[in-house]
């Protein structure tokens, strides 16, 4: 049968993304890639989210998960058994009301909803009730818990910078506190013992007023009075001392605890948009250098060590560039929560510069659309150059911190987040929210996870202070298979038979693109009667030779709303998108070490040189060998009778005779330590003390792993035998290639 001429309109379809008779469907509304079926529910599900951003002063831990805060109290409060087993179903139920309160809409703090949740887990059981409520109790913490909505992101990354901020905080009036004190009671001092603070008044308030009608202060001030100075302090002391005092009182970077009593309200440092917060900064900075002037003032008067003749020229010339970078981490960063709509703003136009000039600042660049079509050409797509590349674009700036996740990666990245803003260099993190509301039916977590599986918006983070190459300062964390084009799911769906079916299913950038209904006509759907053996996985697809591609069709697996399986092509366009998203994903294993094209190349050219110049000893022997085979025996008369033969030299170990060919066996002595067939299974090969191969447990590994080694092997040194196991999977396609090896 002809397949290629039966259902050319699949292959017309793929080259030029037209729809030709009936035998292919356009993509409805409802389709959802096939490893998403499950994920119909998020609230019926125990997972990452929601959040509780914990309020007050929570430490470095500045969120948790309502799973772990819900697991954390069961295990503090049901005891093992029957009772123990009750109370743990009951606050399960509760989590689970949670959830749907919050997907409902429904906002607050932890404390404020968990009644509502009670009394909806606890049903007519009065019982249940009581005791949720009263678990209440023992939560230990409170917080706003929010769901992974396109708000959350903002609102993560926020509480995280608030958290350092805090810390920041109490470090500041620790230092400024200490020091207001130590230079008020230099003042203080020098007002008692001066000829103010030996008047009849002073001297009556230095007592109190307990026994004043028992002295006279007149009589008191006459007697102590005498000789003393008019002001105890240089005139020149006692004006910086006032200067750096009132400065300190004043300052309007952190507010103080006990209320401003100067009328100087606190600057604000959130902002919106990257020219209010640069604006900002350039209005601020004369009045940081003028606190942190004061600061070194103050600890150097507070010790006694303030030397006019050395200090009074290095402050009056004090300004903006004698500013440190310890200097600057007293103060809190900028933080810019660019919203999603206003990426390309005007406003925002300098945020490359911003980054790059070494401005104390954190920047959230939020993005809803990865599919953006090319403005050039006809609909191709351009795979979000001006934001998918953003994260990566800054990495080449150097000097920052830079992190990429999508939103429902957000809380495994917690931890990385908060460094990013306890950092001292600027700090940029790009978060995908999730596709639009009219462009997907996925809930935003899901779409952000399907965008993070499907290398379209893969995590990352790049930290310029953490070391002094790309091992230390890279880290590829949280991506699913990081050794492999896609990520890898298994996936079970019964057949037309009601068997269950178990087969592994890649989720590809084709994949993320069909949960966008504006991109469906690049999909055709294929009824179940025209599936055919020339319809391939877009995955392996793409990794066909061109003149096998060129007869084969590539599709994705999708479930309807009705969760029936079906089979959709894909078009050119979409191919050439996902090859791109492809070569993108390559560029970030590099930076991460993996697939290191240098790394490969420089292996490949140690082992070629080693190849030769084992080939070359091996002709030497062989050389040597036959020369000595050519020198005939000296006849007995012609031999010196009295020359003493040379000590023979110590024969080479014989070489183990070979076991039978039924039998697995490597020639240990010939083993070049290359490593590869430990690479494989090193359960089944071993070392031993001279780094040479053998077969350390025959029964730990598979027939086909003692080929595959067998052909890996650089010096053809492993003979697989027979197998072990008769029922191995494939064993006549192993045994024909087992045969060069026996």
């Amino acid at each position: 049968m002809d397949m290629a001429a039966k259902f050319q309109d699949q292959t017309v379809f793929h080259m030029t993304g037209k729809r030709a008779g009936d035998g292919l469907a356009a993509l409805t509304e409802g389709f959802r890639p096939a490893l998403l079926a499950a994920y119909r529910d998020l609230t019926k599900l125990r997972y990452d989210y929601p959040v509780v951003l914990l309020a007050g002063d929570a430490g470095p831990e500045y969120v948790r998960s309502l799973s772990s805060v819900i697991g954390d109290l069961i295990a503090e409060l049901a005891p093992r058994g029957i009772e123990g087993e009750r109370l743990r179903k009951q606050l399960l139920r509760l989590e689970r009301e949670l959830r749907g309160l919050i997907a409902g809409g429904a906002t607050g703090r932890l404390a404020d909803l968990w009644p509502e949740a009670a009394n909806r887990a606890a049903g007519r059981d009065d019982s249940a009730r009581d005791v949720l409520t009263r678990a209440a109790g023992a939560l230990g913490i409170d917080g706003e818990i929010v769901d992974c909505d396109r708000a959350l992101t903002a609102r993560f990354v926020t509480r995280a910078w608030q958290n350092v901020n805090a810390e920041k905080t109490k470090a500041f009036r620790t230092l400024v506190d200490h020091l207001v004190r130590r230079l008020s009671d230099i003042l203080r001092a020098a007002f008692v013992h001066s000829q103010a603070g030996q008047q009849p008044q002073a001297l009556q308030s230095g007592f109190g007023s307990l026994h004043t009608d028992v002295f006279d202060f007149s009589a008191m001030s006459r007697l102590v009075a005498r000789n003393v100075p008019t002001d105890e302090l240089p005139a020149r002391r006692r004006q910086r001392i006032e200067w750096a005092l009132s400065v300190l009182r004043a300052q309007p970077f952190y507010p103080n605890p006990m209320g401003s009593t100067l009328g100087v309200a606190p600057y604000d440092f959130a902002f919106d948009n990257c020219a209010a917060a640069i604006e900002a900064h350039r209005t601020r900075l004369p009045r940081l250098v003028e606190v942190v002037k004061a600061i070194a003032i103050a600890e150097l008067e507070a010790r006694g060590a303030y030397v006019e003749a050395d200090h009074d020229p290095f402050f009056d010339r004090y300004d903006e560039n004698a500013l440190t970078s310890d200097d600057l981490a007293q103060f809190p960063d900028y933080l810019v929560c660019i919203p999603a709509d206003r990426n390309d703003a005007p406003e925002n136009a300098s945020l490359m510069e911003m980054l790059s000039a070494g401005m104390p600042v954190k920047v959230l660049v939020q993005l809803t659309d990865l599919l953006e079509d090319a403005a050039i050409g006809q609909g191709r797509f351009a795979f979000g150059v001006r934001s998918a590349r953003l994260a990566t674009t800054a990495m080449g700036l150097g000097g920052m911190f830079v992190l990429q996740s999508t939103s429902s990666n957000l809380y495994a990245l917690r931890e990385r987040v908060r460094r990013g803003m306890g950092c001292r260099s600027p700090a940029l993190f790009t978060v995908f929210s999730g596709s639009p509301d009219q462009a997907s039916d996925l809930p935003p977590y899901l779409s952000a996870a399907a965008a993070m599986k499907s290398r379209a918006f893969p995590a990352f983070t790049y930290d310029a202070n953490a070391g002094t190459n790309w091992a230390t300062r890279f880290s590829f964390e949280n991506n699913r298979n990081q050794q492999d084009d896609w990520s890898v799911e298994d996936f079970e769906y019964a057949d037309e038979a009601l068997q269950r079916v178990r087969e592994q299913v890649r989720f590809t950038y084709a994949d993320f693109v069909l949960c966008d209904r504006r991109y469906a006509h690049h999909f055709a759907v294929v009824p179940r009667e025209r599936w055919s053996a020339a319809m391939v996985p877009v995955a392996d697809w793409l990794a066909l030779p061109e003149s096998q591609a060129a007869d084969r069709v590539p599709f994705v697996l999708a479930v309807d709303a009705n969760d029936r399986l079906h089979r959709v092509i894909v078009d050119t366009r979409l191919v050439q998108a996902t090859r791109r998203c492809l070569l993108l994903w390559h560029r970030l294993q590099e930076h991460s070490g993996i697939h290191n094209s240098h790394a490969e190349q420089a292996l490949a050219r140690e082992r070629a040189a080693w190849e030769t110049e084992k080939q070359q000893e091996l002709e030497a022997l062989k050389q040597a060998s036959a020369a000595a085979a050519a020198v005939p025996a000296a006849a007995p008369a012609e031999r010196a009778p009295a020359a003493p033969a040379p000590a023979p030299e110590a024969a080479p170990a014989a070489e183990a005779a070979p076991p039978p060919s039924d039998e697995a066996w490597i020639e240990t002595s010939r083993c070049s330590s290359c490593n590869e067939c430990q690479n494989i299974n090193d359960r089944l090969f071993g070392y031993n003390e001279n780094k040479q191969a053998y077969i350390k447990d025959i029964n730990a590994g598979t027939y086909r792993e003692m080929i595959e080694a067998a052909e890996a092997c650089q010096v053809a040194i492993i003979h697989p035998g027979k197998p072990k196991n008769p029922n191995e999977a494939g064993l006549e396609e192993l045994l024909e290639r087992a045969k060069p090896f026996m």
